[in-house]
């Protein structure tokens, strides 16, 4: 398994949910892989909806609250950037889907690496396709 590159787990302001992070990070690693590519540096930052939402209005200028934004960062050694992520909305989006916020932490961190890698969900069809390889991802975890 490739121990080169940074994947970093950042709370600012909420409880640290981030669990077996060796594992999380060997899983994210071999999806990189999966895609012919590797992690150079990713952060994979936890936070309330309140501070979701001042990035989402200053940097995407969307008014609504959101469980992920990713943000990638130039490299030429793989794929770099954060991955912001509201608690509050992992945890509503778990109890909706009857699944633990762990699994739902798991969907959204693999969701954010996926738009990283070049994967888009602004279609209906693409959306689809993106929520497959999730399915798959979170299977292999």
């Amino acid at each position: 398994m490739p121990t080169s590159g940074t994947i970093g787990f950042i709370v600012q302001e909420v409880p640290n949910v981030f669990r077996d992070r060796e594992r999380l990070r060997t899983w994210l690693f071999r999806v990189a892989q999966d895609h012919g590519t590797r992690i150079d540096t990713v952060s994979f930052v936890l936070m309330s909806d309140k501070a979701l939402l001042r990035y989402n209005r200053d940097f995407l200028q969307h008014d609504d609250y959101t469980d992920v934004i990713t943000f990638p960062v130039e490299s030429n050694n793989g794929v770099s950037g954060d991955v912001l992520m509201s608690l509050d909305r992992i945890r509503e989006n778990a109890a909706t889907y009857g699944v633990s916020a762990q699994h739902e932490l798991r969907r959204v961190m693999v969701h954010g690496l996926l738009h990283l890698l070049g994967h888009s969900d602004k279609s209906k069809a693409k959306r689809a396709a993106m929520q497959a390889l999730e399915d798959k991802y979170l299977a292999r975890y």
